[in-house]
C-alpha cells in the first residue's frame, strides 16, 4: 500500500476552514485549478466527497465535519515539530546526561562541573561512567552523550572533537620515597620499581621506548588498568607511577610529583560527541560548561 501524501493534511485543514475552493486557493497561494485537483485527490484518499455543492457554496459532509476536529490539531503539531527549537530555558530543563571519562576526570573536574550545572540547570543530572576503551559505539548508539579523552584511531570518523586542554606526563611517588630527594636522573628513575598503566594489559609503554633511546630499561613490578589504581599502589609502596599531570591533580595530593627525566609527547584531552547532538541546545550548553570548567582549572 502506497503512503498517503501528508501535504494533503494542510490542504484539507484550509479547505474545511474556508469552505471554499477559491478562498482556500488564495490562502495557500495556489491557482483554483490546482486546488480543485487537490480536492479531487483528497476525495480519492478519504473515499468521501468532503465538500458538496449547496446553492452557490459548498457544505461539508458528515465525514468532513468529523475530520475537521482532527486535522487542525494534527497540522498544528506538525508545524510545531518542524519549527526551530525554542530558546533553551535552563531553569526548566529536566534531563539526564551520561558522560564517559577515564579515572581522574571526575575527581578533578566533577565537583566544579556538578556545582555549575546545579546553579544553571537544577533539573539536569550528570551520570558519569568509566571509559574502558576508545570505542565510539556507545556514543553512536546513544548510551553516552559526551566523552573526554585523547583522540585516537579507534574513534569513529563521524565523531566530533574539540580540544579541552593540553597535559603532560609526570612521575609520582609516595612522600618519603628515595626519588623525593635529590636530582632525578634517567638512571635513578629507571632503577626504581614501576607500576605501568595499560588498559589493554600490555607489559610496556611509551616510557619504556623513551628509556631505550638513552640505553636504559626499567622493572615493571605490576600492570594496572587506570591512573587511580597506579597512584594507590605508588602511595602505599615504593613504586613509581607515570600519569597525566592535570588529569590526576586531585588523585596525587600528598604525593611527590616530578618532571620526567625522559621526553614523552604531550597529550591533548578533547571533548567528544556524536554529530546527531551537534545542534541540540541542551547538549550545546553542556559542552560549553565542560569547556569552561576545564579551562578554569588550567
Amino acid at each position: 500500500m502506497s503512503r498517503p501524501d501528508l501535504n494533503l493534511l494542510v490542504t484539507l485543514d484550509v479547505l474545511l476552514a474556508e469552505g471554499s475552493v477559491a478562498k482556500a486557493a488564495r490562502k495557500l497561494r495556489l491557482s483554483p485549478s490546482a486546488m480543485s485537483r487537490a480536492l479531487a485527490r483528497l476525495r480519492e484518499a478519504t473515499g468521501d466527497p468532503l465538500l458538496v455543492r449547496a446553492g452557490r457554496g459548498l457544505v461539508p459532509t458528515p465525514r468532513a465535519i468529523e475530520l475537521s476536529a482532527q486535522v487542525g490539531p494534527l497540522v498544528s503539531q506538525a508545524e510545531t515539530l518542524l519549527r526551530p527549537a525554542e530558546r533553551l530555558d535552563l531553569k526548566r530543563l529536566v534531563r539526564s546526561f551520561t558522560m564517559r571519562n577515564s579515572d581522574g576526570f571526575v575527581e578533578n573536574f566533577g565537583p566544579a562541573l556538578i556545582a555549575r550545572v546545579a546553579v544553571e540547570a537544577p533539573g539536569v543530572r550528570l551520570r558519569f561512567v568509566p571509559k574502558p576503551d576508545k570505542d565510539s559505539g556507545p556514543m553512536r548508539e546513544g548510551a553516552v552523550d559526551l566523552e573526554t579523552g585523547v583522540v585516537g584511531g579507534s574513534i569513529g570518523p563521524e565523531v566530533r572533537a574539540q580540544a579541552l586542554f593540553r597535559d603532560r606526563f609526570v612521575g609520582v611517588v609516595r612522600a618519603g620515597h628515595p626519588l623525593s630527594e635529590g636530582r632525578i636522573t634517567a638512571a635513578r628513575f629507571a632503577a626504581g620499581r614501576h607500576v605501568l598503566v595499560s588498559r589493554r594489559g600490555l607489559d610496556r609503554g611509551p616510557v619504556d621506548a623513551a628509556l631505550e633511546v638513552v640505553g636504559l630499561s626499567r622493572e615493571i613490578a605490576t600492570v594496572v588498568g587506570g591512573f587511580a589504581e597506579a597512584l594507590a599502589l605508588a602511595r602505599g609502596l615504593d613504586l613509581i607511577a607515570v600519569v597525566p599531570e592535570r588529569y590526576t591533580q586531585t588523585l596525587r595530593q600528598g604525593m611527590f610529583s616530578f618532571t620526567l627525566p625522559v621526553k614523552l609527547a604531550e597529550l591533548t584531552i578533547s571533548l567528544l560527541w556524536h554529530p546527531r547532538l551537534d545542534a541540540d541546545p541542551a547538549h550545546r550548553w553542556l559542552r560549553g560548561v565542560v569547556r569552561d570548567v576545564c579551562g578554569a582549572a588550567a
